[in-house]
């Protein structure tokens, strides 16, 4: 069941989305060639608990840390280490969640470790465009298969693919509520996007194929053909007057 926000929750959402934003913005700042991902989680988790918030992914579903770290080829959900050291062209995927006043805020960005290469750093531009392709089409009256569309447009005609396995998600009082938002579909299908409605958009873009796999630990996500990955995700709001991004600076 999708559930419309009130102003007030809306208002506590950008909150959570605030500090959400900001665990995120110095966990990127974090990320260089010798630190380890456990202490970029441990970064994001003191300053989410300082602002008097909770990390939303520390146990969801028995999830062990505070952010989801993904390394070149892992797309979503990987554990940060104190043994996965990152180094030079490296790309980081961080997704950050953090819950305040029973509210959350969501989102991820892909980060690259020192210089990169210049086929990367097309997929993280394609990715970060497409996630913006994604978010001016998500307008009251619109359906979902709107914004899936979207990226799908913007992305598949660059030679890359789109995750089929996992989607972006409404969030709100739970991490996780209806509707699902692909990042592939048909425009004019779906649920319809209403005033109200606040959702995750977070396209996840392989540089090969579509096809991922989940590793034994029943989280790491990574591309079948070991090809990059990139992510990238914001909350936002549907309002009368447009998309309202919620996990702004």
């Amino acid at each position: 069941m999708v559930v419309l926000k009130t102003t007030r929750e809306i208002s506590a959402m950008r909150n959570a989305g605030r500090v959400s934003q900001k665990a995120l913005r110095l966990a990127g700042e974090a990320v260089e060639p010798g630190v380890s991902t456990l202490e970029i989680d441990r970064i994001v988790r003191k300053y989410i608990e300082e602002q008097g918030a909770t990390p939303s992914f520390l146990g969801y579903g028995g999830f062990p840390a505070s952010a989801c770290i993904s390394v070149n080829n892992v797309v979503i959900h990987g554990i940060p280490s104190k043994s996965k050291i990152l180094k030079q062209g490296d790309i980081v995927s961080i997704d950050v969640g953090a819950c305040l006043q029973g509210y959350h805020g969501d989102n991820a960005w892909t980060f690259t470790c020192g210089d990169i290469s210049k086929e990367a750093q097309a997929l993280l531009d394609t990715t970060r465009e497409a996630l913006f392709e994604g978010i001016k089409n998500a307008i009251a009256g619109n359906r979902i298969g709107d914004i899936g569309s979207a990226v799908q447009r913007y992305v598949e005609p660059r030679s890359y693919s789109v995750v089929r396995d996992f989607v972006g998600h409404g969030v709100g009082a739970k991490l996780h509520e209806d509707p699902s938002v692909p990042n592939y579909g048909t425009p004019g299908r779906g649920v319809r996007l209403l005033p109200g409605m606040t959702i995750a958009i977070e396209p996840m873009i392989n540089a090969g194929g579509h096809e991922v796999k989940v590793l034994s630990d029943r989280w790491t996500t990574v591309t079948a053909d070991g090809s990059l990955s990139a992510h990238f995700e914001h909350t936002i709001a549907i309002t009368s007057d447009g998309p309202v991004i919620m996990t702004l600076p």
